[in-house]
């Protein structure tokens, strides 16, 4: 009998680890989208913060170059390089250390670990999407990485090698290659 109570326990354990391991969870992005579901630029890291009820936090290089990064409940992160002027002009989105966590609500319906790659290039086709593959030495080896320009917006779309979104970028100018 005690083994029966203890399986069943031992079950429901896992159970609802499992839920909670694999749960989708929203972004909350709302109030900074517009109504086509794209970013608002430019922000203030105060007006983010306020939107998504979680501090800001502001963080150098080693070039003294200043960010900020707003690291939700959800497991999302959104991350920035900040204007002279503390403004803010391009927003990353990612997975706190590349978690496998479902999160949708991103600008333009994306939806990290869910989207695909060959359903990004359909979605932006008309947008000139353009893909390319991410080399050994990219945070996702062997994987991919779309780009297209849609409005103001330059969004980059990292794939791993499993096709799914793992992170996008969004920026109001094209970042070179060359650059960290």
């Amino acid at each position: 009998m005690k083994t029966k109570a203890f399986n069943f326990i031992a079950a429901l354990f896992f159970l609802v680890l499992n839920v909670t391991a694999f749960s989708q969870k929203t972004a909350a992005l709302n109030s900074l989208l517009d109504k086509n579901s794209e970013f608002v630029f430019p922000q203030t890291p105060d007006k983010i913060s306020k939107a998504l009820n979680v501090k800001t936090v502001f963080y150098e290089d080693a070039n003294g170059e200043k960010y900020a990064k707003w690291p939700m409940k959800t497991g999302l992160e959104l991350y920035c390089g900040l204007e002279k002027d503390n403004t803010v002009n391009e927003m990353f989105f990612a997975t706190a250390d590349n978690k496998s966590l479902v999160v949708e609500g991103l600008p333009f319906g994306l939806v990290l670990n869910k989207s695909t790659l060959q359903d990004s290039k359909n979605k932006f086709s008309k947008y000139h999407a353009k893909t390319q593959k991410l080399g050994a030495d990219s945070e996702f080896p062997g994987g991919s990485k779309l780009v297209f320009k849609k409005g103001k917006h330059y969004a980059t779309l990292f794939f791993d090698s499993k096709n799914l979104l793992k992170s996008l970028g969004l920026t109001t100018a094209l970042i070179d290659p060359a650059a960290n």
